[in-house]
């Protein structure tokens, strides 16, 4: 088990722990544990107590997670913290593997977008589906859904992590290599009813612009 903090520089030929008590310093450490696959030591829980309303989490910080076999969907998950049900779950069109090669550049981007439908709209967390772009690029849709027995598994799996990326111990389905995750805090800035977004808190407390998603419905 090895420590993240002096291995910024390192190469690495095989596979790498991380030890979970240990802080992630940066963004761009979190990326290079995404391209290495990290495996991560990941410790059981118990259920989740119930979310609070969607809108009360408006101006502050959430956990947003990425989880998805390295060749099938990847999910993102939005939470008032680690131990809460979700606020919102996404399925993406792109394969987990995609996301890890555009982190690559140092800049990711998410923008969902979707039309304003007749009458009355919801909260943005009530919109069934998106037109997705990953770095400008059209990449399909993403579609909310709620959360199965499976997501809450992995979930579980992941309480005890703040901030981290790596491969989770799940049994690998065939053909879709393994279970990769990626955990951050996120700050969360509502624009107006119509436009949200998150946006990458590194652990030493900073805002970042280098992963963010917004939500624009017009």
């Amino acid at each position: 088990m090895i420590g993240t903090g002096s291995q910024r520089n390192r190469i690495v030929d095989g596979p790498i722990a991380v030890d979970c008590s240990k802080d992630v310093r940066s963004w761009s450490l979190i990326r290079s544990l995404v391209e290495l696959m990290v495996p991560c030591c990941v410790p059981h829980s118990t259920s989740y107590p119930p979310s609070e309303d969607a809108q009360s989490t408006l101006g502050s910080t959430i956990t947003g997670t990425f989880f998805g076999y390295r060749k099938s969907r990847v999910s993102f998950c939005v939470q008032e913290d680690s131990g809460r049900a979700p606020l919102l779950l996404l399925e993406f069109a792109i394969p987990t593997c995609y996301l890890a090669k555009e982190m690559r550049s140092g800049l990711l981007r998410i923008a969902l977008e979707c039309d304003r439908p007749g009458g009355r709209a919801g909260s943005l967390f009530s919109v069934p589906a998106w037109t997705m772009y990953c770095n400008g690029r059209k990449v399909g849709y993403a579609i909310r859904r709620q959360m199965s027995e499976t997501d809450a598994s992995i979930l579980k799996m992941m309480r005890s992590v703040s901030v981290g990326a790596g491969v989770l111990p799940a049994e690998s389905k065939s053909g879709e290599g393994e279970l990769m995750f990626l955990r951050a805090s996120f700050e969360r800035i509502a624009g107006s009813a119509d436009s949200e977004s998150f946006h990458l808190i590194n652990p030493d407390g900073n805002s970042s612009q280098e992963l963010s998603i917004f939500l624009l419905r017009s």
